[in-house]
């Protein structure tokens, strides 16, 4: 059934292909610009991906103005405002973030004080609060899973208060999204893995979405198909050029769903955890996903059953009974877990992710207050997450 009313936004946009940077600086120069601030993550400047860029940049009118490589794992408040003041020393006049999403937000995160002429980045926290367009900003993803390349959100650490900040406004959204798989070659087997089960959690739990639309509906599906037949192939073999490209276009078009669809529990759950234990956001996802099916299958059991032809495909899904198919759905996502497991070690458990079984408490409460949750199918409250919480720890 198409609802009766729905939007869908999504203006990025995306270049994908075997050298799609070299066509960065041209984009740029149709934006007016001239001096980016590079922000990126050490990872990624010891990889030498940083020559890429440069190279690009070797025959055109553009000037890098900065670079920023110091992006910590989790984009915080520091960082936002130590890079805010580099961008405004050097003159510069747009964006360039190189990395996983947390590059990618920390860059949301300063062009968002840059615009507003701010230096308290948590007074603009929430949905829809910005109220003016952002710099002109360009994304090249390093990893395959956060679609914050296609996003309207940003999470960024208010690491005093062991806190996840949930930024959402459609000025966040960057103008461009690079897809070049000599960007991504380098990635560990684990990271392949978390990240490409950050962009399943995301095609998933956007399928189910309490924003979800025809348009979305696609965006996730086709991801999923991708992500099915390209991950764990992409884990055992990532230098395969083919397999990267296929992987993150996987992961944009996952992103362009939940962007649209939002995602729910098993993101509340990961933000939470992420804030207090430090589990990594694509381990986090990886865990919590199946549960977070389960849980939601009383009122999604259709729509979840309905993710067993992307994610096994057609042979499994017509001799499966309808009744079935959720169940089998969540059993599948099991399959893949243990299968990465096999492959590189992600970890499948809370324990696993070295989360001490005396925080599950705290993690559950702090849940409570992660925004997404209010677009999860079913209702959870915080003996809910626990509950959750204790079944995912081993």
């Amino acid at each position: 059934m198409v609802p009766s009313h729905y939007e869908f936004y999504n203006p990025v946009k995306i270049i994908s292909g075997s050298h799609a940077v070299d066509n960065l600086p041209f984009e740029l120069e149709r934006l007016g610009v001239s001096c980016p601030l590079v922000v990126t993550d050490k990872g990624v400047a010891d990889a030498g991906l940083l020559s890429i860029l440069e190279k690009a940049f070797s025959d055109s009118n553009i000037n890098i103005g900065a670079v920023y490589d110091k992006t910590p794992p989790d984009s915080s408040l520091k960082a936002v405002k130590e890079i805010a003041d580099i961008y405004r020393s050097n003159r510069c006049d747009s964006f360039v973030a190189i990395g996983g999403g947390s590059a990618i937000d920390t860059a949301k995160g300063v062009n968002l004080v840059i615009t507003q002429n701010s230096d308290d980045l948590a007074q603009f926290a929430g949905a829809q609060v910005l109220d003016k367009p952002m710099q002109p900003f360009a994304v090249i993803p390093t990893t395959s899973g956060t679609g914050s390349e296609v996003t309207l959100v940003a999470v960024i650490s208010d690491t005093d208060r062991n806190l996840k900040m949930l930024f959402t406004s459609h000025y966040l959204l960057p103008n461009i999204a690079i897809l070049d798989p000599r960007m991504t070659l380098t990635l560990p087997p684990s990271m392949t893995a978390a990240t490409g089960m950050d962009a399943l959690s995301h095609a998933m739990e956007g399928y189910i979405g309490l924003q979800k639309n025809p348009i979305s509906d696609a965006y996730s599906m086709a991801s999923i198909k991708l992500i099915r037949q390209t991950l764990l192939a992409t884990v055992k073999n990532g230098k395969d050029p083919n397999l990267r490209l296929t992987m993150a276009n996987a992961a944009t078009m996952a992103g362009i769903a939940f962007s649209n669809s939002m995602v729910g529990m098993v993101h509340s759950l990961g933000h939470a955890a992420g804030g207090i234990c430090h589990v990594p956001h694509g381990v986090a996802m990886s865990i919590f996903l199946p549960f977070g099916l389960e849980y939601n299958i009383e009122k999604e059991g259709k729509r979840i059953g309905e993710m067993l032809l992307p994610l096994a495909g057609e042979n499994i899904y017509l001799n499966t009974p309808v009744e079935q198919r959720a169940k089998a759905t969540v059993k599948a996502v099991r399959g893949l877990q243990q299968d990465l497991y096999n492959a590189c070690g992600l970890p499948m458990t809370l324990k696993q992710a070295g989360v001490p079984r005396k925080k599950l408490e705290q993690i559950a409460q702090k849940t409570m207050d992660d925004g997404a949750l209010g677009y999860n199918p079913e209702a959870v409250d915080q003996e809910d997450a626990l509950h959750i919480l204790k079944k995912a720890y081993e």
